[in-house]
């Protein structure tokens, strides 16, 4: 990355930094927002996002608050503001040994981010599930990316999803149960839904499904820090959150503002795991970093966040996943080490 881009980011997330100050200074002089307003996330484009906890108000109440609210951050900068309405009041503990499941017969719910999309997040998640597996643990794994579902790509799933008794039948391949939105849909339709229906649809593929006794169910998240994002977080309540990234400046930008999320709605962050680390030449030999090389590690260490290890680009990879397998030597190998490194730190 040149001077002139690195420069530009920079500045562009130190305007970001500023703005999002400024909206929390505003909505903590909103009458009666105390205690109520989490999860405020502030973009790049100047559009904000929060969660609006409304718990014991009457309708007029919350409609009221939740315009101030809107008011407020727009005095203070912001553009685009979309407020979430939650009417749990329940405080996220810290550490996910000392978490009550929240959905029946899951021990540990999991979201594996981004900050973006490209990282390679969804083959991240498939692999480390079925390491997870091959680790003796009962695994699910939900693929939240409506607007994009792989999963059933990458493990090689055909066919809709069944209901049986009003439950929704997870499919399961390579040891592990899966349920996604492209299980539900037409291969080559675009689902054009806005946020809070999409957010509805994820929830309702974690309550309404019958994943039976898991210790831990793996939600692929779509990339960013949108409204299914804060919903996950406010609804659900993860045990912890892993974020991927490839090692180059562009990417560890949006990392940094998906732990920044996390941190801000109580979701505790399990670790970084750095993808697309270096390349090894099949025919010669010489090694490469084409998106640079240790920069989620240095990331991590910066956040005080763990780092979990690197998948290196591997056509071999490339083909398994192509082909509905997970990754099978060295690769599995990888995601064998990363999932003893979340299970101790999940405490599964």
């Amino acid at each position: 990355m040149g001077a002139d881009a690195a420069g530009g980011l920079h500045r562009n997330r130190e305007t970001t930094m500023a703005l999002r100050d400024a909206v929390a200074a505003a909505l903590a002089e909103v009458e009666g927002g105390a205690g109520r307003i989490s999860g405020l996330v502030v973009r790049d484009d100047g559009s904000a996002g929060l969660v609006l906890d409304v718990a014991g108000l009457a309708t007029s109440e919350a409609e009221r608050l939740q315009a101030a609210i809107e008011a407020a951050a727009r005095r203070a900068g912001a553009g685009s503001v979309r407020v979430i309405l939650t009417a749990d009041r329940g405080a996220a503990p810290a550490a996910a040994a000392a978490r009550a499941p929240t959905v029946p017969g899951i021990r540990r719910l999991i979201a594996v981010a981004s900050g973006k999309g490209g990282v390679g997040k969804s083959t991240v998640a498939v692999n480390l599930a079925v390491a997870l597996a091959r680790a003796g643990h009962k695994v699910g794994l939900l693929d939240a990316d409506i607007y994009g579902p792989s999963v059933p790509t990458l493990l090689g799933i055909t066919g809709r999803a069944k209901l049986d008794g009003n439950k929704l039948q997870p499919a399961v391949a390579h040891g592990i149960k899966a349920l996604s939105m492209g299980m539900m849909t037409d291969p080559g339709k675009a689902i054009v839904w806005r946020g809070p229906m999409a957010s509805s649809a994820m929830v309702q593929m974690v309550e309404n499904a019958d994943w039976g006794a898991l210790d831990v169910l793996v939600i692929d998240l779509p990339p960013g820090t949108g409204d299914i994002q804060l919903t996950l977080a406010q609804k659900l309540k993860p045990d912890g959150a892993i974020i991927v990234s490839t090692p180059q400046d562009l990417a560890l930008v949006d990392a940094r503002r998906a732990v920044a999320m996390f941190g801000e709605v109580g979701v505790p962050v399990i670790g970084v795991i750095e993808n697309m680390s270096g390349y090894l030449c099949p025919h010669c030999g010489e090694a490469s970093d084409p998106f640079g090389h240790g920069g989620a590690e240095a990331e991590a260490t910066a956040m005080g966040v763990a780092f979990l290890g690197r998948v290196p680009l591997d056509a071999g990879l490339r083909a398994a996943s192509d082909a509905g397998r997970p990754g099978e030597g060295t690769q599995a190998e990888v995601f064998a080490r990363m999932a003893l490194r979340v299970a101790a730190a999940a405490a599964l």
